[in-house]
């Protein structure tokens, strides 16, 4: 087992990591609470304005805050305009079809990013990078520290938000029963707009600041959307603070499963499993109470 200092790095950069998986979590379940989407292409969307954001800084297209800024608008943009045009034609599907649909604006995100970019685009900074505190002999950056309180602030801002705020009841609203919200004079679609261009707000911040915690790389920033989901699996699609809870736990394990001399062997080799275990650990568990009624 390695010691608890040679943990620590890793547990910082675990509970980084594990931020940036709840704050998509988080992002995923307000949509899918408001429109029944799950948007498999989040990871796709992030990646792509951060990509976008390496563009305009290495081509010195602006300054940079407008390079951050437009891979936010970036991923709220195209989050809005796909649920603006298919989500209305897609409200009465399942949602496995709801689901699937969105694999599509995944793959034409990572071909477009292929063609684009390929293996030219290498890591950019942000400001956070440069600058750092120490804690308990820990070197931690700004982004890090971004990346763990950052998302605590967007949940407890979300949870608020849907309960005090009439458009946050209307979305509340929509997650019971779509059409007698509808009957009751609710503006639907402006409702489902709003929950689509807030989760590709989140999306493009996660995008960022993944940007910077594990390198800019198509695959890698892609496919961070299975942790986010399982996150979201863990707060059943329902409960924000567990999502908070369940990303934070992911990041957490994965972080520090890649730690040396720990006593799984080539544990590395499987840390991409952790948030399908924890999920699946987290369901059953959740479960664990409910009892099969047989009727005769």
């Amino acid at each position: 087992m390695p010691s608890f200092d040679e943990l620590k790095p890793f547990i910082v950069l675990g509970f980084a990591l594990g931020g940036v998986f709840a704050m998509s979590g988080v992002g995923l379940v307000v949509l899918y609470q408001a429109t029944g989407v799950l948007n498999l292409a989040y990871g796709a969307i992030g990646a792509a304005g951060a990509f976008l954001t390496w563009e305009l800084i290495d081509n010195d297209l602006g300054p940079h805050w407008l390079a951050y800024f437009a891979c936010v608008a970036f991923a709220g943009v195209v989050t809005f305009v796909y649920g603006w045009f298919f989500g209305p034609p897609f409200a009465a599907r399942d949602p496995l079809i709801k689901a699937t649909a969105t694999l599509g604006l995944l793959l034409i995100l990572v071909g477009w990013m292929q063609w684009h970019y390929g293996a030219n685009a290498h890591a950019f900074k942000l400001p956070s990078e440069s600058h750092y505190v120490t804690i308990s002999g820990v070197r931690v950056t700004w982004t890090q520290l971004i990346g763990i309180a950052f998302p605590i602030i967007v949940t407890a801002g979300t949870a608020l938000f849907l309960r005090k705020s009439k458009l946050g009841t209307a979305m509340r609203a929509l997650a019971n029963d779509r059409e007698i919200t509808s009957m009751l004079g609710v503006p639907v679609r402006r409702v489902e707009s709003v929950a689509w261009f807030g989760s590709g707000i989140i999306c493009g911040v996660a995008g960022l600041l993944l940007s910077q915690l594990v390198g800019l790389d198509i695959v890698t920033l892609t496919f961070f959307v299975i942790a986010a989901l399982a996150a979201a699996l863990i707060g059943q699609l329902k409960s924000l603070w567990g999502t908070l809870i369940g990303g934070f736990a992911i990041g957490l394990t994965q972080s520090c499963l890649a730690a040396p001399n720990t006593i799984w062997v080539d544990s590395g080799s499987y840390r991409t499993m952790t948030p399908f275990v924890l999920a699946i650990v987290a369901i059953l568990w959740m479960a664990r109470k409910r009892q099969v009624v047989v009727h005769n």
